[in-house]
């Protein structure tokens, strides 16, 4: 009988210990599961946090190829405005030397204004002396024919006498 409780302490002594083992792995084990469902919450709000950052991508890469059209157009509006300012350039230049033809023109037409002024006075005056000359030429005419007459009538009295 001592060979019994002997084995008996021993089975109870090894169940004992399977069981301390068992409890032991069995906290292990819901250790683990906690651990197991805390890595799927984990992978679960990664996954999410993953498709919120594909959908981040997606508009940064929409805005990325937006900013590239704009900065094309800008581009291109500022070689536009370039050749725009160019133009503009070269357009006060022809102005400017528009202006200072207009302003020779002017000066040139004033010059003729006043030589054409000069040349009335003059055509006034050579006018008048004409007007002075025919009623001379008219005057001498009718003096020239009173004289023959007069000479013409001497002429007869002296013929007559």
């Amino acid at each position: 009988m001592d060979k019994i409780r002997e084995k008996l302490a021993t089975l109870r002594a090894e169940a004992d210990a399977a069981i301390d083992r068992a409890e032991v792995l069995e906290a292990k084990n819901k250790e683990q599961a906690q651990e197991l469902l805390q890595k799927d919450q984990e992978i679960t709000s990664l996954n999410h946090r993953l498709s919120i950052l594909d959908g981040e991508l997606e508009k940064s890469e929409q805005k990325l190829t937006e900013t590239k059209v704009v900065a094309a157009e800008a581009e291109s509006s500022k070689s536009t405005n370039d050749a725009l300012l160019r133009k503009i350039q070269l357009l006060e230049e022809e102005l400017d030397t528009a202006e200072k033809n207009v302003k020779e023109t002017v000066e040139k037409l004033r010059q003729v204004d006043v030589k054409a002024e000069h040349f009335e006075r003059q055509l006034q005056r050579v006018e008048q002396e004409r007007d002075q000359w025919t009623e001379k030429f008219e005057e001498m005419q009718t003096k020239y024919r009173r004289s023959k007459e007069e000479l013409d009538e001497l002429v007869a009295n002296m013929e007559g006498l």
